[in-house]
């Protein structure tokens, strides 16, 4: 008989699943960008403001869903939220003017993906620890499948069924899949009799469910250093999902080869999700953390100087595979410092920063191109603000010398 698999690694593919349909379905706004702005004779600022409300909402709701899962556990919240993206994708294919795609796309699934997010991501923290890393980036690759997989299929479905219709589809796959992917996402190893990362002995069971109380860890340093640098960078990191194509348009693309430039960011992103995760567990999760933000700045800057498609599709690789690698190691890097038994109110916490970027960057850069016509405006500053992040993070200490600080500065170490 060959060794039985461990238990975690289906929590892993379902946390994966889960992610594929939240922002598969996320990502792909600028496949619906068309429908959406000729229906209801739309500006792209106020089209834009559909992505940004939702993706404010998923952000910033993480600091009442991680607390919730910490309490009720993963598998009801994250079935109420597949619920709700269904729903409101549902809804949106009804909408007889704009404001009602604001509440069924923007407000709906928002806080659908919201409640989907942190908790599938949180509860991974506890059935690994050694393989912390390797599981989160393993599970956060169904973002970037979803990134790459998700618009061509939108698109396909908008060209012969209509943006609606579409939306019809995508929420009939999401009730289907979510739901059965979130049943599998069992607490912890104790609910099934076992130990963190499959180990036969109860050694860092501790490990996984112990950690710093939120308030402790929320009025930390490291806590607002990695705060400040997220909010910081997510002012343009939303910016190219929702303009990147349209930008590639106006520089004389085809729309289909443009909107392949988001599956290209899944691309990249798939592949730092994949291999970062398992590398930084080796080498370092924060002198990772803090490459994948300058890599991210350089990026951001390489868009401003490009417009032909190559080099378009070099900068869509390229970025997703420093955001993605970022996305899959925050996560285990929060539970470096603090420990892994209130990591998702700590990360919901954490990621309602990202929510302030997500909704004022994109629709920022649509207005900026109602106003001027071109997107270097926008552009310029989402290279300048993420410069500005790897300012913020280089301040970081890593989570052992954080550590051996705070043990210096105990009255019991004396």
């Amino acid at each position: 008989m060959g060794q039985k698999i461990y238990f975690g690694w289906f929590v892993v593919a379902a946390a994966f699943l889960v992610l594929l349909l939240c922002f598969g379905i996320a990502y792909s706004f600028a496949s619906f960008f068309d429908g959406l702005e000729m229906d209801f004779q739309a500006s792209r600022g106020d089209v834009s403001l559909v992505f940004s409300i939702a993706g404010f909402l998923y952000f910033s709701l993480g600091a009442l869903s991680g607390p919730l899962s910490d309490r009720l556990g993963s598998r009801p919240v994250v079935a109420f939220g597949m619920l709700l993206v269904a729903g409101g994708l549902l809804a949106s294919s009804f909408a007889q003017s704009l404001w009602q795609v604001y509440l069924g796309y923007g407000v709906a699934v928002g806080v659908g993906i919201g409640f989907a997010y942190v908790p599938s991501v949180g509860v991974l923290q506890r059935w690994f620890v050694r393989r912390r890393g390797l599981a989160t980036g393993l599970a956060v690759a169904g973002i970037g499948v979803g990134t790459l997989v998700a618009p061509p299929i939108s698109r396909f479905l908008v060209d012969i069924l209509g943006w609606r219709g579409a939306f019809q589809v995508l929420a009939g796959v999401t009730i289907i899949i979510g739901l059965a992917a979130a049943w599998m996402l069992y607490p912890n190893p104790g609910a099934r009799g076992l130990y963190p990362d499959g180990d036969g002995t109860p050694v860092g069971e501790g490990a996984s469910m112990s950690g710093l109380p939120l308030g402790a860890a929320l009025a930390s340093r490291p806590f607002w250093l990695l705060f400040t640098a997220s909010s910081i960078v997510s002012l343009g990191l939303f910016v190219p999902f929702v303009h990147l194509a349209k930008f590639s348009v106006d520089h004389g693309q085809d729309e289909s080869w443009s909107i392949l430039l988001i599956s290209l960011i899944g691309i990249g992103s798939m592949s730092g999700r994949l291999t970062l995760g398992g590398v930084a567990d080796r080498f370092g999760r924060h002198r990772a953390v803090v490459a994948m933000f300058l890599g991210m700045a350089l990026m951001q800057s390489w868009w401003y100087l490009s417009t032909s498609f190559w080099a378009l599709a070099v900068y869509a690789v390229l970025f997703g595979l420093f955001y993605g690698g970022y996305v899959a190691l925050a996560p285990a890097l929060v539970a470096d410092y603090f420990g892994a038994r209130n990591v998702g109110g700590i990360l919901g916490v954490l990621y309602s920063g990202t929510a302030l970027g997500n909704l004022f960057g994109p629709v920022a850069a649509g207005v900026a191109f109602d106003l001027t016509g071109a997107y270097e405006l926008p552009i310029a500053a989402s290279a300048s603000t993420a410069f500005l992040a790897v300012a913020v993070i280089l301040m970081l200490r890593s989570p052992a010398q954080w550590r051996r600080q705070q043990i210096g500065r105990s009255p019991d170490a004396h």
